[in-house]
């Protein structure tokens, strides 16, 4: 065995709590049923077609989540994401609910949205009914590393208090967020389709390649 190859082992150790031969991703989403998945707040739809879950909105409806049923503490996650223009959207992470299981969603949220003719904020974590943005506002500056009207690969990895994401290979976003870690230290994924007014859509956003990796 090389030196080179035993130094990438401690490495990736050291970086993920995992080793090498552990590092692969499991997807979290079966391709075809939305089993393992529980829909709260809102009455968004949400559907299955060719391995592609479909959000579409319903006029009037406040935020609604898709969640997993399965809680995630410390992981790196990764999905692909297609967005209508007009469309915010974002993926809850360590999130819970407020007041028993059909009570409102909370938690960190990492933002979709299309970039827009002057870039937009896609990739910087939002505090759904959590405080508002986690990313200070010098941070959040507008980019153009999201595709409209494309898909777009982001990559998640929260490790204690610190949540990274990276946008199409560009990393977006590196927080430590202390504060939020104590309250939100697990929780569950969630897919937001946003509340959108009475005279407006409808659009539809749509994940698939959901996967993940559980870290120590």
């Amino acid at each position: 065995m090389t030196k080179h190859f035993l130094t990438s082992i401690v490495l990736l150790t050291l970086t993920f709590g995992v080793s090498a031969k552990d590092k692969k991703y499991t997807p979290i989403f079966d391709g075809k049923t939305l089993k393992g998945w529980t829909q709260r707040n809102g009455t968004a739809t949400y559907r299955v077609e060719q391995g592609i879950i479909i959000g579409k909105t319903m006029k009037g409806s406040p935020n609604s989540f898709l969640c997993s049923d399965k809680l995630y503490g410390n992981f790196d996650l990764k999905f692909e994401v297609k967005v209508d223009n007009k469309l915010n959207s974002g993926v809850q992470i360590r999130s819970q609910t407020r007041g028993g299981p059909k009570g409102r969603v909370n938690g960190p949220q990492v933002e979709i949205e299309a970039s827009g003719k002057n870039g937009a904020e896609a990739g910087y974590i939002y505090g759904e009914a959590a405080g508002g943005w986690m990313t200070p506002a010098n941070k959040r500056k507008p980019h153009k590393h999201f595709k409209d009207g494309e898909w777009n690969a982001f990559r998640v990895l929260a490790q204690g208090a610190r949540i990274q994401v990276w946008v199409n290979g560009k990393q977006i976003s590196d927080l430590t967020d202390e504060a939020k870690f104590k309250s939100h230290p697990k929780g569950f994924i969630g897919l937001q389709v946003h509340g959108i007014g009475r005279n407006a859509g409808p659009f539809e956003v749509c994940w698939r390649n959901l996967e993940i990796i559980e870290l120590k």
